[in-house]
């Protein structure tokens, strides 16, 4: 790990600080990650894989990492209307990242119980 990549530099000016904009929050992770494991999700689908968000707060996050351009929205013309979520290439980038927060937890896990 680089000391250097805080060391003299405001903290909000650094990498960390802008990865951490990007995906904190309550659910964004756990979107990222389902949608790494499902591939492409309907909004529904998104829904019921992440029991106890709400509508607000799904929709709120889907189009933080929408803007952030982490994940893709398509939207088929049809009724009932059909959305669509995925990853986009800069979203799958992240995701070897969040797969060592996994396996760090697993690893870590029983060691706290």
């Amino acid at each position: 790990m680089k000391a250097d990549c805080i060391k003299d530099a405001k903290l909000e000016e650094t990498g960390f600080s802008y990865t951490m904009s990007l995906i904190q929050g309550k659910y964004k992770m756990f979107i990222l990650y389902t949608l790494m494991e499902y591939g492409v999700v309907r909004y529904n689908e998104l829904k019921n894989y992440l029991a106890g968000i709400s509508f607000k707060t799904l929709t709120s996050s889907l189009k933080q990492l929408e803007a952030d351009g982490l994940v893709m929205r398509k939207e088929y013309p049809q009724i009932p209307p059909k959305v669509e979520y995925s990853l986009t290439e800069t979203g799958k980038s992240l995701m070897p990242i969040l797969d060592e927060l996994c396996e760090w937890g697993d690893n870590h896990r029983s060691k706290n119980q």
